[in-house]
């Protein structure tokens, strides 16, 4: 029988974790501040600011939250960013994407401080990553690190193949697998023979957007298949990129949408942020 990788359990032990390590740092008189700025009312980032809201709430970092209107510029973006760079009372930046079409997104993320950059996805965290440096690291691809070391999912030697090559999420995720001795192949819209480079994999990252893409067809047989989209299918109820119950019979282990790689989003987010604060008072 196939092992339902829990990414609720998961996400609740690490922000049980973290909630204790944010205790010792207030009872030493230090409090960790994470600035959450969200431009326009998009529905889907008003639900994930919320919950990051709640996350912090729960772990005991104090969150300050900037909901501005749909008609600000790039220039007061800009600004305000500049201004929680300059805060010392800030550890962590996190500006919602996405943005307003008259907003370049890259000029915003460039403008975080990279010791502050809690996403990961300034050039310089990226850089970090591709080279082996410390530097914060996009929290779903890390997430799914952490589901799978704390699955007893082993990576070292194994074939992995990631399908999408987004910066959030692709890119990120096979340097990470790369970074603990998997084997990586990274696989997109130009690959040929999607299927046959797919059922090579003992870990199957799918992340590309299309809802049930992957069915039993794309999975060798006892992979590990990690699922990073979501999707609301015909009776409007949340999908991810595999066909779930058609890839069950067989996996050895895979992620289930809702309940997965989701949760695991917000808890990195929040190690991140912790991590920020301890690297300042170091």
């Amino acid at each position: 029988m196939a092992q339902i990788i829990d990414g609720k359990k998961i996400s609740a032990e690490i922000k049980d974790e973290l909630k204790a390590k944010v205790a010792a740092l207030k009872a030493e008189g230090k409090e960790i501040t994470l600035a959450v700025i969200q431009v326009g009312n998009d529905p889907a980032s008003t639900v994930y600011v919320g919950n990051k809201k709640k996350s912090c709430e729960y772990i005991g970092i104090r969150s300050l939250a900037y909901e501005l209107p749909e008609e600000t510029t790039e220039e007061e973006l800009v600004s305000l960013v500049e201004q929680l760079n300059m805060s010392r009372d800030v550890h962590g930046i996190l500006v919602q994407l996405p943005l307003p079409k008259h907003i370049n997104e890259d000029k915003i993320i460039k403008a975080i401080a990279p010791e502050k950059d809690v996403d990961g996805f300034h050039p310089q965290s990226v850089g970090a990553l591709s080279i082996g440096q410390p530097g914060f690291v996009s929290c779903t691809p890390a997430g799914i690190i952490q589901l799978l070391k704390r699955s007893g999912i082993e990576i070292d030697g194994k074939e992995c193949v990631v399908v999408g090559r987004s910066n959030i999420v692709g890119k990120p995720m096979a340097l990470l697998l790369l970074r603990e001795n998997g084997t990586v192949t990274v696989c997109h819209s130009h690959t040929k023979d999607l299927k046959e480079v797919c059922k090579r994999a003992d870990i199957l990252v799918a992340a590309i957007g299309k809802p049930k893409f992957f069915n039993h067809e794309y999975v060798k047989e006892g992979a590990v298949v990690i699922d990073v989209g979501i999707h609301r299918n015909e009776q409007n109820k949340l999908c991810g990129d595999v066909d779930y119950e058609d890839v069950l019979p067989f996996v050895s282990a895979i992620t289930p949408v809702p309940g997965g790689v989701g949760p695991m989003t917000i808890a990195m987010l929040m190690y991140n942020c912790v991590q920020a604060a301890e690297m300042e008072i170091c």
